[in-house]
Order: structure tokens, then sequence, then C-alpha cells
């Protein structure tokens, strides 16, 4: 809508105004009078530019640093469209400063704002031509210049717009033509060829020229319109990615589609290919499975997908089209999209095209994972050009032409749902291309009238024949022919051409009055003649009207009246005749045909009235929002024209804008022709949407516009104050304003998507600086970095924003900003949050066994509990043999019940089973195993168990034992439940979980003296059998035991211990109830120093510190209240280490022999038992040796005493507490040796000769050595006498140089210098010598210098 806006001006009168807005200017950026020419002097050779086909031109002699000619980073593409569509060419300009840029075409200048808009985007270097409403005038070569003061840049590109012929028009067959005139609304009939004309009248015809010519002319038309495109080279690679993972039976079919001949050959190649792809594969991923192909459904979506196990979630997936990374999104409404279900990834391709045909690639970062094919002849046709309505007269024919996306063999033609075959009459052409089908009816009747359509499986396309009798006809308006087919497809006065419902009433070209209840009297006619009469009908002005009735019988020509004045065609109407229908058709209704008009037919009449309502006409339009300063006095004046009163409201913001009221000082002010809304202070809060609503008795039009305020500018004050009004027709842009948006509103809100990312809520700012948002930037950082890396611009009517590119488990802080033409203003900031990991079902129950046979085993189980197990999508199952670690999955997709049948199974194997839940997370972890079970059929039951006893029972347990049951055809028990029931109780409960395999069963954890009843139930395959219960109460405590002591070989009846030590007896017994224990010390009670105690069936006898008074005979008495008594009785003995025997006597009894005699120790005198150890040492051996031990004697022979030798004795008393301490002789035992003299003959040898001149075995070597090192040089001599060697450097000797040493161990000679410097660089030698010759050897040693 366009409006004039008054600021206050003294140099105009107030209300003056400016009636519209001068004309668009082709130059766009920077403003520029007239058109852009380069100058004649200075001009430079044209220069290269990276693009193709930019031609610059360099103006100066030298461009100052900072400079740059203009230049294209992306120039306009050649377009080929339809008549009718939009044409924009965008193109991307550089250079400083800013290039001015303009277009021009060879046909002229585009002046025409209504035909050519030229635009550039603020702050961007796009420039946009846009032509709208193409014709075949708009083909031409058009050219984009940029000029700034260094140079000109130039580039050129062509419009070709494809014009429809009437083929594509509907191919409106002209039958009769009455006075010979053009039919209204198809101007270019007469000039167009394809169209044919016959004229009629009294006159006679004009026979038209063949049609099955004419669509001959047409096919090479659409040959020349659409060249068949160039078929895209296959890299050969990605075919042998496509071979890796297809299936093998696919083999020979790609080999044949893509030329590859050596079949074996290629079965090689793809045994090393796998190997290098499993290679690449490594790094990124565990495994891939379950690899589906693409499968196009029946709706048009191919679908592909996969298993894939990635080591690391945040890996990039990347999918490729015949080599060419390609964008996909995870929503479903986009053309690709990815679905992802736990480890299931599917790609999904919709509104599939023939140009989406090729090799599809998976890459999971830089390794290909999956490859598959979506071939051409998978795509289904779609009609690119459907059908259109074909008329044609009587025993005519009729063509209908249809254009495919692409070749459909399978299309098939129907009428009226029934298929056609061709024949004489039918018949049906299809183009070399296979995209054009056309059917020709001939010899149409009025049978032959309905609905055509061609079918391609996926897709229709259906249009309608009208077989026309031999009268005149014109042809009906665009309006009329949509209510004239919606007519036929009986849906008149319920939905419009598109489907929408809409009353009668409410048509856009004509409707009748409200609350008439249907037709006059008048309107209807005589009854019997008019079975529909005319309606009065009212319409807005410039809409087409329509008149219509209905005969019941042919009553000749019939003519129309208006107030009494017959009509014709000069009148600007066109009569139309359907039949019995008669029909009145006004164009772009105008005042002055409103009044009452008649129709009639032989001596019939209908009669209606038309009326005309005429709402006020907005006169004057802005193109651009309303750009005000802030603080001063605003008037906004709307010019509009009405022939009846008007009356204006204007609304701010959705509110009705009254006198000072809102905005405060706003006043509202109706003129003849015009209404002003004054503001006296413009403020930021009054920059915003307004609007006015014009009302009369002929409707009302409502006109919106856009007011902003921007903060004051120096650059936007006048030099003498604002104290006149003045009028702009064009927004404010002296200046502009440096004010930023203020933050948005806040707070800025994080959602969790749990999986999906984070999802951020805020509000627009408060303040935008008087500026429009255009977008807004949302920045995000991560817990540790201080990088703030942008992630998204959503667009200005958007206040949310998804986030999908965080990582679970990490915590990150956002901020927002919004964006003006002023740049981007303070960032609202969000407090840090926790991305959380996704929840994960937990595990589901064990499966229990509801059935069991060979055919299958019937499994249920219960939901999982915890996080991520409110939603669950379904269950997986797997099965595994008993004693194996390997889990089969049973089911593919999830199940979603808690109840499955397991079919496969093989009989007699026994199986476990587990079961996972999934959720839109992921697969949670398995739940617990099953019990194993055999898959076979049911058996019998198990009998009762025979002889239930209780063999035991204790405080907290009851042991039972039983047999088992008697075995018949099979029944055999497999195992055992033993259940208890309280006395006070009704049921019984299991003691165990599963089953007991054997017949013996302790119930432990009862309750002590309480009673309970037994029951123990065999169980097999077949079930649980008859129970066997125990007849009497069983109760928890122990059998009465008679007291008895429990020995053991531990247990001795003599106990000695020294005096002084403390001691502890104890004794174990066993025995129910606890019986009393009494201990006794030869026969009397013990003292009071002696401690006894007794627990849990033992006693014991502690004596803190032994004495010799302690010794005597112990007895310990048990004794119980039924009388039952035991006892038993040990000695105890306390003494002391014994004393030392006395002094020994040696002598010699026997020859070669020696008796050594001692006095007894005096403790043998005194009852205590002890026994004596004999050692001896003699002077040829050392150390005591043990001659006798466990002697009760006092003495001792020693046989083999040798002549010479000294021999020692010791004696030591012992007990069973200790040693004595040693007795030993005071003289050793000798006896003298006598040796005789006897001669010795010495033995004579030569001896031989080893005299041997010098020799090296190992001479030196060369050294290379730094400076500061030390140097070892090393050589091996041999020779005897053993040779002397002497050491020279440079033939002088060492022999006495401090600064050396050397050494000669065993004849391996070493000089050894221990910091070398360069002055030691020279010739060493090592000369060997003795009596016999001499040897030498030489060696170089080499000092580097180190460099600093």
């Amino acid at each position: 809508m366009g409006y004039g806006l008054l600021i206050p001006d003294r140099t105009q009168q107030r209300g003056a105004s400016v009636s519209s807005l001068p004309p668009a200017r082709v130059l766009s950026g920077p403003a520029r009078t007239g058109t852009p020419t380069s100058p004649t002097r200075g001009q430079r050779p044209p220069k290269k530019s990276a693009i193709h086909g930019v031609s610059i031109r360099q103006l100066v002699e030298e461009i100052p640093e900072g400079g740059s000619t203009p230049d294209f980073q992306q120039k306009p593409v050649a377009l080929a469209l339809q008549e009718g569509k939009n044409a924009i060419f965008r193109a991307l300009v550089c250079g400083e400063p800013k290039p001015e840029v303009c277009w021009q075409s060879t046909k002229g200048n585009l002046r025409n704002s209504s035909k050519y808009q030229i635009s550039s985007s603020p702050g961007s270097n796009e420039h946009v031509l846009q032509i709208n409403k193409l014709t075949g005038e708009d083909s031409d070569m058009y050219r984009c210049t940029a000029v700034n003061v260094y140079g000109e840049a130039t580039c050129s590109t062509r419009l070709l717009v494809i014009e429809v012929s009437p083929l594509y028009k509907g191919y409106l067959v002209q039958a009769y033509v009455r006075g010979g005139k053009q039919p209204r609304g198809n101007k270019t009939a007469a000039a167009d060829p394809n169209c044919i004309h016959i004229q009629g009248g009294k006159k006679g015809k004009e026979v038209a020229p063949d049609l099955r010519k004419e669509l001959m002319d047409y096919r090479n038309l659409l040959k020349k319109r659409a060249p068949p495109p160039t078929k895209k080279k296959v890299d050969l690679e990605q075919v042998w990615q496509l071979l890796m993972t297809a299936d093998r039976k696919d083999y020979e079919r790609i080999c044949l589609k893509y030329g590859i001949v050596d079949y074996r050959g290629m079965l090689r190649k793809l045994k090393e290919l796998q190997k290098e792809r499993e290679d690449k594969m490594a790094p990124y991923v565990n495994a891939v499975s379950n690899l589906r192909h693409i499968r196009v459904s029946k709706e048009g979506v191919a679908t592909f997908d996969l298993e894939l196990d990635l080591k690391y979630s945040g890996s990039k997936i990347h999918l490729y089209k015949d080599g060419e990374m390609i964008p996909y999104s995870f929503d479903n409404q986009t053309k690709r999209c990815l679905r992802r279900l736990g480890k299931r990834y599917q790609f999904q391709i919709r509104d599939l095209q023939p140009e989406d045909a090729g090799i599809y690639q998976i890459k999971v970062e830089d390794a290909e994972i999956f490859s598959t094919e979506l071939d051409a002849s998978a795509i289904p046709s779609r009609v690119v050009v459907p059908l259109a309505e074909a008329h044609c007269e009587e025993r005519g024919e009729a063509v209908f032409e249809c254009i495919l996306s692409s070749p459909c063999p399978n299309a098939a033609w129907n009428f009226r749902h029934r298929p056609l075959q061709p024949s004489n009459k039918y018949e049906v052409f299809v183009s070399p291309d296979g995209l054009t089908h056309r059917l020709v009816v001939r010899g149409a009747h009025f049978s032959d009238m309905g609905p055509y359509s061609l079918g391609t499986g996926f897709h229709s396309s259906t249009a309608w024949l009208v077989v026309e009798a031999g009268k005149d006809r014109n042809l009906l308006t665009a309006s009329a022919d949509h209510q004239l087919q919606a007519r036929r497809r009986g849906l008149e006065g319920r939905s419009d051409i598109y489907g929408q419902g809409r009353d009668a009433t409410q048509s856009p070209r004509s409707r009748y009055k409200p609350g008439t209840g249907g037709f006059s009297k008048e309107a209807q006619g005589p009854q019997g003649h008019f079975s529909q009469g005319l309606a009065n009908t009212e319409v807005q002005q410039g809409e087409d009207a329509m008149l219509s009735c209905t005969l019941t019988r042919d009553l000749g020509p019939g003519a129309w009246f208006k107030d009494g004045v017959e009509l014709s065609a000069q009148d600007g109407v066109i009569f139309e005749q359907d039949g019995l229908v008669h029909r009145l058709l006004i164009a772009h209704v105008q005042g002055t045909q409103a009044g009452r008009y008649t129709f009639v037919a032989g001596n019939q009449r209908s009669e209606a009235t038309l009326s005309v309502h005429d709402r006020p006409n907005v006169t004057e339009k802005l193109r651009e929002p309303l750009v005000v300063k802030a603080g001063k006095p605003v008037t906004v004046k709307i010019p509009f024209q009405s022939r009846l009163p008007v009356q204006a409201a204007w609304k701010k913001d959705g509110a009705e804008v009254a006198g000072g009221s809102s905005p405060p000082g706003a006043q509202v002010a109706l003129g003849d022709g015009f209404t002003r809304l004054c503001l006296p202070s413009a403020g930021r809060k009054d920059g915003d949407r307004d609007s006015v609503t014009l009302r009369s008795e002929g409707g009302s039009v409502q006109a919106e516009l856009s007011l902003q305020v921007i903060g004051a500018s120096p650059s936007l004050l006048p030099s003498q104050g604002p104290k006149g009004p003045r009028v702009l027709g064009s927004p404010c842009r002296q200046g502009q304003a440096q004010n930023k948006p203020q933050p948005p509103q806040g707070p800025l809100e994080v959602q969790d998507l749990q999986g999906a990312g984070v999802c951020l809520h805020w509000r627009p700012p408060d303040d935008s600086g008087g500026r429009a948002v255009e977008h807004y930037v949302v920045e995000r950082r991560q817990a540790g970095r201080s990088t703030w890396p942008k992630v998204g611009e959503p667009p200005a009517d958007s206040t949310a924003f998804t986030d999908a590119h965080v990582e679970q488990g990490r915590k990150y802080t956002f901020r927002v900003r919004a964006v003006t033409s002023e740049g981007a203003g303070e960032a609202l900031e969000s407090t840090e949050v926790l991305v959380a990991p996704e929840a994960l079902p937990g595990p589901p129950s064990s499966p229990a066994i509801q059935s069991a046979s060979s055919q299958g085993i019937t499994l249920t189980w219960t939901a999982p509990r915890g996080p991520g197990s409110a939603h669950i999508l379904g269950y997986l199952i797997e099965k595994r043999k008993k004693g194996s670690n390997i889990w089969t999955a049973v089911n593919a997709q999830p199940v979603p019940g808690r109840r499955w049948t397991v079919t496969d199974v093989r009989q007699g194997c026994p199986y476990e089973f587990r079961v996972t839940a999934v959720s839109p997370s992921g697969p949670g972890e398995p739940g617990p195993p099953s019990d194993a079970v055999f898959a076979r059929d049911p058996v019998r039951a198990p009998g009762p168990v025979r002889d239930l006893q209780v063999i035991d029972t204790s405080h907290t347990s009851i042991t039972l034992s039983w047999e088992q049951p008697d075995a018949q055809d099979g029944d055999t028990a497999q195992g055992y439940v033993v259940e208890l029931r309280g006395s006070d109780s009704l049921q019984w409960i299991p003691c165990h979980k599963g089953t007991v395999p054997v017949t013996s069963f302790t119930a432990k954890g009862l309750r002590p003296q309480e009673s309970y009843f037994v029951r123990v139930t065999a169980v097999n395959d077949g079930g649980l059998g008859q129970p066997t219960a125990l007849d009497t109460l069983v109760q928890v405590m122990p059998v009465a035991i008679h007291p008895k002591f429990l020995m053991d070989s531990s247990t001795r009846d003599l106990l000695m211990v020294r005096a002084g030590d403390t001691i502890r007896v104890p004794v174990s017994f066993k025995a129910f109830p606890m019986p009393e224990v009494t201990w006794l010390k030869d026969g009397l009670p013990l003292l009071k120093s002696n401690v006894t105690s007794t627990k849990d069936g033992l006693t014991q006898l502690l004596i803190p510190v032994a004495s010799f008074s302690d010794s005597g005979l112990y007895t310990v008495v048990l004794r119980n209240l039924q009388g039952g008594e035991a006892a038993y009785r040990f000695s105890l003995r306390v003494a002391a280490c014994p004393k030392a025997p006395g002094p020994i006597r040696l002598q010699e009894n026997v020859p070669g022999t020696v008796t050594a005699e001692w006095e007894p120790s005096p403790d043998e005198t005194g009852g205590v038992p002890l026994y004596y150890e004999v050692l001896t040492r003699s002077s040829a051996h050392g150390p005591w040796c043990q001659a006798a031990d466990r002697m009760h004697t006092n003495h001792f022979t020693l046989l083999g005493v040798l002549p010479g030798h000294e021999y020692h004795f010791r004696v030591v008393a012992k007990n069973e507490l200790g040693a004595s301490l040693p007795s030993d002789t005071s003289q050793p035992w000798c006896i003298p040796r006598q040796r005789d003299r006897f001669p010795v003959r010495r033995p004579s040898y030569r001896e031989p000769n080893l005299s041997q001149k010098p020799r090296f075995l190992v001479g030196l070597r060369t050294h290379l050595l730094p400076q500061g090192c030390e140097c070892c040089m090393s050589c091996a001599v041999h020779g005897w006498p053993r040779p002397h060697v002497t050491w020279f450097k440079d033939d002088q000797s060492l022999a006495g140089n401090p600064a050396v040493y050397s050494t000669d161990v065993l004849g391996v000679c070493s000089l050894i210098i221990p910091s070398v410097s360069p002055k030691d660089s020279g010739r060493y030698k090592a000369v060997a010598e003795n009596a016999l010759g001499e040897a030498i050897s030489t060696a170089s040693l080499i000092v580097t210098e180190s460099s600093s």
C-alpha cells in the first residue's frame, strides 16, 4: 500500500504531498545519476578475471594501495524458463571503493518497475535483477556492469523464454466464431498458427488445416525445446565401491551395466579392496551389518539403511552422490533426511526426480562404509505438464497431451476409469524420448464426453472432453471455465477450482443476496418454462459477474436486455448458451453496468437486479517502510477515492487510535479524499505496524504501513530547524542511524531435547534501534574454552533455535544477538547448562517360560523400570543353546508386546532366552537370561516323592530327606521344590530359587522355636507333580543329645607345663540341652585362682601362672537334667628344666674305643623323667656332633677312635620342658701315633721349549673422537719370554709423559688418554720386544673440535 508522509518543514506549505514515487532506477548499489559511462582517457587493455566470461578494464594509470578495480565473485547464470514464470539473476560484485552496478538488455532499458525489480542486499555484495511474468519478448541477452573510479567489469548472460503453445494452455479449439471476431480472452489466437479457426454463419465455412500435421509440428517443437540430457560419466572407483557392498546376485548386472568383462579379475580386486576398506574403517567403526539397498515405495520415497556401530558417537556421517557430498537433515519433511533408531541409520530421499538417479555413498569421516545405486528406471514418472480440457464439435477430433518427468512404458489411458485400447477411434502416440504421451479421439459423440486420464502407476492426470453441437459458442473466461469444470465434477456451490470448500454466496465472481432464501418469484419466471430463473446478484466494482438461467425446453434463440435496452457484443458482454442454460458474462464490472437485466426467450422472460458496490480506493502507495527521526512530529496522509461517504479508523498494533489517547497526543483527521494521522513527537515505541480501515456502503479497504523510528543523528538534523511540514512520498534516507539494537529479552531458556540437541527460546529486543531486526546470531561456548563459535542465524520472525551439534555430557553457555542494518547488538547470555547423556532403557525381567513344545517356546516378561524406560518402542529377543556364549537374534524388528513365541528351535535342544528393551535413544542393556528349557513336547508330571522325613533340626534350620517318586512312562523327576508353611498361615512359601536336584535339603534362616508344615513336590518338563507333606508340625529346635566329649588326635591324658607359664586346657563336648559342667582336681573342687568357662559346646581351664602345686589329676564332669553324665580325666604336671650332669671321666676299656662316664643330674633322684644327650668334637672336625641321644644311663662308649686325634666330650640332661647346661671334659682324649719310614722316588721329566718372538693377536685401530673425551687404545700381544711393550706418538716415546698412562694385563696392553685435545691427534705405535725379536702395531687418533 502507498501513502504520503508529512514531516514539518518551513520550505513547504502544510498539507502538500507528492502523489507518486520517482520511477524505478536501473542502477543498484550506491546512488548514481545517469547511466555509467567509461572515461576515454587512461584506458587500459582488458584485465583477466578469475571468473570466465568477465571483462575488466582499468581506467587509471596506477591504483593506490587499498583500492581495486571491480570484479565478479559470481556472475549471473543463463536461464531457460516457461512463460509466465519469474526470472531472477544474481551477481556478487567486489571492488574498493564499492562499485556501482547497473543492468541492461540489448532491446532497451529496464525502467518498467512493475516488470523489472532491481535490488541489492544491505551490507553484502549481492545484486539481483528480477523479471516478472515472462513472455516471449523477454528472451534476450542481459548485461551486468560494475563501475568504480578505478575500472569497469562487465559480464553477460542469456534468458530463453519457452513459449507455451495452445496444447499446453488446454488446446482450446474454436469451432465457430460469431461474426468472424476474435473471442475475448485469447487475443493472440488469430496470429497463432497452432490454433484452428472456422468461420461460420450465413457466409459459409472455411475448412481448418489438418490437425495431425499440427500435432507433428508440435512434436518437433518439443524436441527443440528440451534437448536430450548428456549422460553423466560415472567414476569407475564408485563402481568398485558399489560392488563391495552389493549382493553377489547383482554382480553380473552391475558388470554388464558398467562394462566390466573380467569377472574373475573383478573378484580378485574386490578381495584387495575389501582389506583396504576394513583398514580405513577400523579407526571409526566397530561393525557394519544388515545393509539394505535402495528401494522405492509407492509414495515415491527412496529408502536405504544399515546398522552402524560407531567407536565414537561424535563421528561425522556424510552422504555422497556420484562422488559429490550432498546435504541432508534430520527433518522428515525435507528432500533428504536421516532417521536413527539405536544403531540403525535410515536415509530417505523424497520427491524423486530423474536427476536423483546415481550412486549414493555413506562415509564416516573419510572412510567409505556403504554404497548403493538408485536406478533411473526405479524412479516413478511424475506429471510435468498435466492434461488440459479439450473441446471439439460433434464428429470432430479431440487431442489430449501429457508430458511426464521420465519415460514410463506402463502408462495407460482411461476413459471414465476404464482402460482404453488403441483403435481407429482412439490413437495413442508416444514421443521418441518417452516423455510426451498424446491421445487422439476421432469422431467424437456426446457419449464420449467425460473425464479422460493418463496413469503411470503412482501418478495420474485427468481432464474433461466437451463435445459441442454445431452452434456458435463464445470462449468462456478463465473464471467461467473453472466454474463449468467444477459443475461437471458435481462440485458447484460446494467447492472451487482448488478443492477448497466455499459457499455459492461467497463466489469470487458473484454472490446472491444473503437472506433472500432463494430466487424471487419474478426472477424465477413461469413454472414449466424456467427450471431456474435469474437471481439478484451483488458484486464489487472491477470483479466479474455472471447472470444465468435454465429453460425446461428449447424456446429458440434468446435475447438479453438491460433496463429495457437490448444488449449486443459491442456492449462489452459475452453471451453463452450451453444446451438449455443461458449465461450473460460481464468482465470487470463498472458502476454504470448496474441495473435491471432481463432474459427473453420466445414469450417467456426472467429478470434480476445487478448491484455494483464501490468501495474506497487508495490512490498512492509506498514501496518501503517509513523512516522518521525520534522526537520529531510526524504526519501520515492517506489519499483515497470514493463516490460514497467514508469513515476512517486508524489502528496501532491492533488497538484503535483514539484522539489523544494512544499514543498520547495522536490526532486523526478525515478530509475530502484523504485521512491523516498526526503524531506530535515520534518515539521508538511508535515504530511498528500501523493500519487504517476505510469503510463506506460499498465496502471497506484496509491499508497497512510500517513506521520505523530511528535515534537522532547529526546527519539527519536540518541546517535550519524544522518549522514547516514537509511531504515525502518515499522513505527518509538522508542519513543512517547509528543506534544498535538492545539485547533480546530474557531469560534465555535452554531446553535439553534428550539426544536431539538443545532448544533455545528468547523474546525479541525491547528496542531494536529503530531498524527492523534482520536476523539473530546464536553463539555457544564450551566449558573450559574462551571462544564463541557461531552455530546459527535464525530469521527475524523466529525466537527459537535448535542446536543439534552438541556433545552429550558437556557443559555449554549460549548467547543471542539481534542484528539490524546497523549491525549486531549486545548479547543475551544463558547460564551454563549440562547436556545430559541419553538415558537408555533398563533391562527387562528374566523371561518366564509360559509353554514349550517341539514347535516353539512361548515367553513372557515384564517391562523395565528407571530412567529411559518411559517410552519403550519394543523389545529384541535373543536365544542361545545351553552352554554356549553366542546369542542369536530372534526378531529383526522390535516387538511391541511383552509376549512372544519363538518358533525357530530344534527339537530336543535346551535353550536360554533374554530380552532387550528399545527406546528412541537406542537399545538398553539385555535382561538376565531365562532358565534353560527343552524344545520338546510336554511330558507327564512326576508322581509324589516317597519317605519324606526330618533328619535334623537346629535353632534356625530343618534338614529333610526323601526318596524319588516311582517313574512310569518317562515321568522321571528332574528336580524338587521344597515349601514351608507356618502354623498360623495358609500360604506355602518356596524355600529356594529354581529346583533342588538332589533328594535332601536344609531350609535355613527359620525363626527359632517356631513350628512349620513341610511338603516336597517333584518337577520335570511336564510340570509339578503331586506334593507330599508331613502330617505333623516340625519345631525349629535341636534334638536332645546325651552329653559326650569330642576327642581327637590332639587330646592327651598327660600334660606337662613349665613352671611360670599360663595353662589353657580347652575341652569340646556335645549335648542338648546345655549340661552342668563341673571341674575337679584330685577329686576336689578347684581353687579360686583357677578359672573355668563354658560356652557353645566348649569348656576351658585357665591357670594364669603355673606352679608346682598345680600338678595333679583333673576331672571334667557333664550332667544334664535327664540324669545323663559324662567325665573326662587328664594329668597335669608342672616342672622345670633339669640341672647339669656331674664331671665326665674318660677311660679306654677296649683298644680303639673310649668310654665316657658322668655323675647323674640331681633332678634324676627327684623322680622327674629325663634323659641325656652326648656330643663329641675331634681335632679333625671342628663343630660339635651328636654322638648319642635319649640315653637313660650315665655312660657312653665311642668306637673308631683314631691315633693322633684329640676327642672332646659334652653331656646335656633333657626332659620335655628343655635341656640343662652342658657338662664338658676338662682334657681331651688322645692316642699317640707311631710312624714308619719309607723311601719316595721322584720322577724325572723334560721341560718343553716355549720360547716365541712377540706377535700381536689384536692390533690397534683408528679412533675418531671429539675434544674432551677419554681415549683408550688397546691391543693384545703374545710371546715368550713375556715381551715388553713401549708406546710411541709420531715416533716419539710416550714414556714419562704425564698426560697419558699405559697398562699391561696378561698380554692386553692399553694406552689411556683421559681427555683428548686437538694436539693429541697423530700416529700412535705400540712396540713389543723380547729376546727373540719385536712386533709393531700402528693406528691413528683424530680429534675433532666442538662447534660453538
